[in-house]
């Protein structure tokens, strides 16, 4: 099974903030709810991953 796409940085279209990032967290993908799938292809906001990385805190 091939790894999901990510950009040179890492994050998938949906992430706010690279994995990693002080201050973040990871969320369940709000476009496919999770499932990482939509419509048969996986979602494109996740990658296929099902979850998304969200800014969480704050300075």
């Amino acid at each position: 099974m091939a790894d999901p796409p990510e950009t040179t940085t890492g994050m998938a279209p949906g992430d706010e903030v690279p994995p990693g990032t002080p201050g973040s967290g990871e969320d369940v993908c709000p476009r496919c709810a999770g499932a990482g799938r939509l419509h048969d292809a996986p979602c494109p906001d996740c990658a296929g991953t099902g979850r998304v990385t969200r800014a969480i805190g704050g300075g």
